[in-house]
């Protein structure tokens, strides 16, 4: 939960404080009390009136959390003595100070005075000099401090060690492009509803609000843009033209290979976008199924404004029993639950929210989810398994395991034209062709 320090008496924040204020109060949900980034930023973001600091106050939050643990590394280097527990505040307040000098455009003056400023407005004005002190030598002795911390590998390319570890075993040829990749900025890609409008046509209009597109030869229906913006202000998002969706998402819907009248089960349905690239892919019977009621809103929310019809169950995919009318599915998409290591440039608080122990208990959900559903799978039928993530634990493990329970399982190799064949899926890594990491498996019914 958010507690708010009270500002200075008698001073109004600036604009610029209130969003650095903001940031330092989201750093702190997502560190010290494990709330996800995008659940703390919108409660911090609410009291923000100007779409402007909002987006500062974004970009610093993104920023910092993907740099966290090579800024505070810097902080502690810099710092004469490790600073108190209830100073935590402070500590990432340094942490963003170092953030705007290192990775952004603003000017340094600039950065270094909205950042003493945030000092007072976190009710600490006996912290502002501190502060001012510490980013100035910073400035002065850049070189030889980034050198002393970069001296760690984990600590220099701002990953947790436990996670270098496992990349670095998993991938001992890729593990650095795939950390570059996942410290840098992901582009905004999305979906054309191929059913409401034209792939050039929609690319035609994109110039209205200043923006240029590509479309991937690999995957029809994805443009990737040129910069990002709201999605409210793509042309046609409200009316059911185009969806937000990463270019490695959008394979999912393709392997599925589906034909007309097929009944189609999506399995951990919830927010809904590999739901309704299905049913714009063909006409098919669908079921999207989520254990969460309230996620699954989302779902009827995205198809209702794609013009979508879908039967939306809320049940546990691992009980079919619970929810299941006892007629088999011809196509089953298990888009499984995961650690998220493939889109960790999208999601950079996974780095520090996540824990090597709860790799095991994710493995043994995924391996439930395949052996329940697979019940329901029609002879002749096909089910596809999806992750975002990069760990083979999550991946090729949890397929070899699965196929020696199950000997009606065939292993299809996926068609997908890029990323790597591995001995049983197919995985995409993070920043080929500048999309998000995921893996995929298909499995046919014999």
């Amino acid at each position: 939960m958010t507690v708010w320090a009270k500002p200075v008496p008698g001073r109004r924040p600036s604009p610029a404080t209130s969003s650095r204020r903001a940031a330092v109060q989201t750093l702190q949900d997502v560190l010290a009390h494990g709330r996800t980034l995008p659940n703390a930023l919108a409660d911090s973001v609410a009291a923000l009136q100007d779409s402007r600091d909002r987006a500062l106050c974004q970009e610093l939050c993104y920023g910092v959390l993907r740099w966290h643990s090579r800024l505070e590394a810097l902080v502690l280097n810099l710092l004469e003595q490790r600073p108190r527990n209830r100073d935590r505040d402070l500590t990432l307040l340094l942490e963003l100070g170092l953030y705007q000098l290192m990775y952004t455009q603003i000017p340094p003056h600039a950065a270094v005075s909205a950042t003493v400023d945030t000092a007072r407005a976190l009710g600490k004005s006996w912290a502002a000099g501190w502060v001012n002190a510490v980013l100035r030598r910073f400035q002065r002795e850049r070189a030889n401090r980034l050198q002393a911390v970069d001296l760690d590998c984990a600590t220099r390319h701002a990953m947790p060690p436990w996670l270098l570890q496992w990349l670095r075993a998993d991938w001992p040829s890729d593990w650095q492009s795939l950390v570059q990749a996942s410290n840098a900025r992901a582009p905004l890609t999305v979906r054309i509803n191929r059913r409401r409008r034209d792939r050039d046509a929609w690319l035609a209009q994109l110039s209205a609000v200043s923006l240029t597109g590509a479309h991937l030869t690999e995957l029809p229906q994805a443009i990737m843009l040129s910069r990002a913006l709201p999605v409210t202000e793509l042309p046609g998002f409200a009316d059911g033209e185009v969806s937000v969706q990463d270019a490695a998402a959008q394979f999912a819907a393709m392997l599925l290979a589906l034909r007309p009248k097929q009944r189609v089960l999506d399995a951990c349905a919830a927010p809904g976008g590999k739901t309704t690239h299905i049913l714009e892919q063909a006409e098919v019977t669908l079921t999207a199924l989520d254990i969460d009621a309230q996620r699954l809103t989302r779902v009827a929310e995205n198809l209702a404004r794609l013009g979508l019809q879908a039967n939306l169950l809320v049940g546990d995919a691992t009980d079919p029993a619970s929810w299941w009318d006892g007629l088999t599915f011809d196509r089953i998409l298990v888009d499984a639950p995961c650690s998220g290591t493939g889109v960790i440039r999208r999601h950079p608080d996974i780095k520090w929210l996540r824990r090597p122990s709860d790799l095991p208990a994710l493995a043994a959900t995924q391996q439930r989810l395949l052996n329940r559903l697979w019940p329901l799978l029609s002879s002749g039928g096909r089910l596809i398994y999806a992750t975002c993530s990069v760990l083979r634990a999550e991946n090729d493990a949890v397929i070899e395991s699965f196929l020696r329970g199950h000997g009606d399982a065939l292993v299809r190799a996926p068609d997908i034209p890029l990323g790597r064949a591995l001995q049983f899926g197919h995985q995409i890594l993070p920043g080929e062709r500048d999309m998000d990491g995921f893996y995929y498996a298909c499995l046919e019914k014999d």
